[in-house]
This record gives structure tokens, C-alpha cells and sequence, in this order.
């Protein structure tokens, strides 16, 4: 660190905040520590009373933190997220479009390793909105060695993306509502109404509503008359429990499907059921999806509406992080429910 006159300090990094106080106003930084002087800074300075500052000596080999951030953080971005400007040496990794939030958490634990280094996220395989900030990265000294950025820079190379959002597809959906008590007038179906408004939100559309009593061969040639309409998803609701009427997942199973998990590691969601019928994903939704604002299906429908091909080792990693604490005020997905 060394004084200089503020006239000659244009490239050099300030080695401390200047503060800017107007009387009766405000009083505050006016650059921070850190800050790389340029020629428009000057008459800011003299007017402060700067005549001269404390400046650090960037030596050959050495990174400033806002390009170590800039080159980490641009390493890192995957397709649909944009960089901010630096703020203190940090920059974050902002959601371009609405969609699912994909993060490689192995490859980010690595990078975390990197001495000087630090880059922390929110949850991934969550939906995330247009604009929303998922994730900020900075190193930790005011300048740090070229090494150590090009070490990151590398992490990041053999692991893209490490940071990406998959856009939703919009799927057309075929809706199966089974229950005798429903299909016979008896009570109003109050399941159907939810997962419209779900897949809406989603991008997605359910094109039709098949109401079906709880007879295995009804169930069955609503899936066929479902399949012939070129659905892209089905879902099933009703009879997804272990009763000897909920005859839903013996349905799906009669149809062919291929079965990747009759049951899932989540409360609210246990008795949800994922499968196959060519490569048409069919979801059996259990009650919970009617009253839970989150449940099994924001943590595995949104997925399954970005592209990703769901397999029972993903089932099976719900389970940490897959107990809802049923807070007063939920504020999914900002919580660890689902957290993989």
C-alpha cells in the first residue's frame, strides 16, 4: 500500500472507502475499498477533499476481485442466466427466463474448495422466475493470484454448465379423474380445478378431463383415449392410496407403463406415483397436491416439464429435505423442502 495524489491515481485500486458526507443529508462511501479509480473519479475526489489516496500496487500475476468475479461468474453461467455488474467484489447470476434451475452441486462443492474462492446458490431443480437471482460468487481477498482464478476457471470448464435454467415445455395434458363418487354425481371435483391452475402456471395446458369411476377397464380406456389425442403428459388423480377401491396405480401398471416408483421419500407426496407409457411420463397424484401448496408435484413436475427424464435414483434422493415442516406461511421453494 502506498500514497499517491489523487491526479496520478487513475488505474490504481483504492486500499479503503472514501467517504462522502453533505451536511443535514447523508453520509456515506463514495468509492469503496477496492474500487479501481478512473478518469471520471477524479473531480468526484478533489471535490470530497481527496487530494491524495491510499492505493494497493496491483503486482504481475495478481487478480483484482471484480475480474477474478467476472471470470469465475462467466465460467460458471450456463445457457438462460446473465452476469451483474460487481458490487463489493461480488457478482450474481441472474434468471433470464422463467424456468428450472439446474445446478451441478459435486462440481460446486469443488470450486468452493479452491482456496479464495466462494460461490453460493439457492436450491436447484426448483422453479425460478425472469429476473431472479440464483446464485453470487467472489473471492475473498481484495486480489488473489491468476492461479487460483484459472483453477476455478477450469472446475467450471469440465463441469459446463455448472450453473444453467432449462426452459418449461408446454405440454398438453390429459387429466383423469377417477372416483366412483365423482363420476356419479355424488360430490363436486374439487382435484381437477388445482392441477389446471398447477400446469397453467407451469406453461403447460390440460386439454381434457376424463372423469372414470374406480373400475380398472374405465381407468384404462381413458389412458387410451388420452394417448390417442397426442397428449404429451398424463395425469391421474383419485385412488392412489392402498384402499382396496383405489385401484389407480394397479391402472397404470394394466396399461403398460413402465413403473420408475409407486411412492416417494416426501411429505406431503408418499403415495405419488411416476411411470412411462412409451415416452409419455403418467403421474398418479395423491390428495395432498389438492391442499399442499407445496408437494410432490413441484419437486418432480416441473422437472419433467423442462426435459428431464425422471429414474428412481431421483425418487430416492427426495427423502433429505423431503419432510414439509408445515410453516405458518410457506415460502417454497426458499425453504429446504425437496432440497436434493
Amino acid at each position: 500500500m502506498k500514497t499517491i495524489a489523487v491526479q496520478d491515481a487513475v488505474g490504481t485500486v483504492l486500499a479503503h472507502d472514501v467517504t462522502r458526507i453533505v451536511p443535514g443529508q447523508s453520509k456515506g462511501p463514495a468509492f469503496r475499498k477496492g474500487h479501481i479509480v478512473r478518469a471520471e473519479d477524479l473531480p468526484v475526489l478533489l471535490d470530497i477533499g481527496k487530494e491524495h489516496l491510499y492505493v494497493l500496487e496491483v503486482k504481475p500475476g495478481m487478480v483484482h476481485e471484480n475480474d477474478a468475479a467476472r471470470r469465475i461468474a462467466a465460467a460458471a453461467a450456463g445457457p438462460g442466466l446473465k452476469l451483474t455488474e460487481p458490487s463489493e467484489g461480488r457478482i450474481n447470476l441472474v434468471a433470464e427466463y422463467t424456468g428450472l434451475l439446474k445446478i451441478n452441486v459435486e462440481a460446486l462443492n469443488r470450486l468452493n474448495a479452491v482456496d479464495d474462492v466462494v460461490f453460493a446458490t439457492i436450491h436447484g431443480n426448483h422453479r425460478i422466475e425472469e429476473g431472479q437471482a440464483v446464485g453470487g460468487t467472489r473471492i475473498i481477498p481484495l486480489m488473489t493470484n491468476d492461479a487460483i482464478v484459472h483453477q476455478a476457471e477450469k472446475i467450471c470448464a469440465q463441469n459446463s454448465p455448472l450453473l444453467s435454467v432449462k426452459p418449461f415445455q408446454a405440454f398438453k395434458v390429459g387429466l383423469i379423474t377417477t372416483g366412483s363418487e365423482i363420476y356419479n354425481g355424488r360430490i363436486k371435483d374439487t382435484f381437477g380445478p388445482v392441477v389446471r391452475r398447477k400446469f397453467k402456471e407451469l406453461g403447460s395446458e390440460v386439454v381434457t378431463q376424463i372423469l372414470v369411476s374406480d373400475e380398472i377397464d374405465m381407468t384404462l380406456a381413458a389412458i387410451d383415449q388420452c394417448r390417442a389425442m397426442g397428449v404429451d403428459m398424463i395425469a391421474l388423480t383419485g385412488g392412489m392410496s392402498v384402499d382396496p377401491d383405489d385401484q389407480t396405480p394397479a391402472a397404470i401398471r394394466a396399461a403398460g407403463a413402465r413403473v420408475v416408483t409407486y411412492g416417494a421419500p416426501t411429505f406431503p407426496g408418499a403415495m405419488f406415483m411416476l411411470a412411462y407409457l412409451d415416452d409419455i411420463p403418467v403421474v398418479g397424484l395423491p390428495g395432498c397436491v389438492m391442499y399442499h401448496k407445496s408437494s410432490i408435484f413441484e419437486l418432480i413436475v416441473p422437472r419433467i416439464l423442462a426435459g428431464d427424464e425422471i429414474e428412481t435414483v431421483d425418487i430416492a434422493k427426495l427423502g433429505y429435505g423431503g419432510y414439509c415442516a408445515g410453516c405458518r406461511e410457506c415460502r417454497y421453494p426458499a425453504c429446504g423442502f425437496g432440497k436434493v
